[in-house]
């Protein structure tokens, strides 16, 4: 369900920018923002480089693209 809420002309305008870059609506381009940040206040941990690569390991899993790891090796 959609949701009309306020955002600064600011954020709005960045949006448009990286939106057309990452190939996403604006509305898409603030909610993945809002993705990320909510991820980063939960693990304050985590740098945005491992946040984005459990999402794509996320998404990978959800469409079957899953391989074993068995601990111990490659290290």
């Amino acid at each position: 369900m959609a949701h009309a809420i306020r955002i600064s002309d600011e954020i709005v305008d960045s949006a448009k920018i990286l939106s057309k870059v990452e190939n996403r609506s604006v509305g898409g381009q603030i909610e993945y923002w809002a993705k990320i940040g909510k991820i980063a206040e939960e693990n304050p941990d985590l740098n945005f480089s491992m946040i984005k690569d459990l999402l794509v390991a996320l998404e990978q899993a959800k469409q079957g693209e899953l391989e074993e790891y068995t601990f111990g090796e490659g290290a």
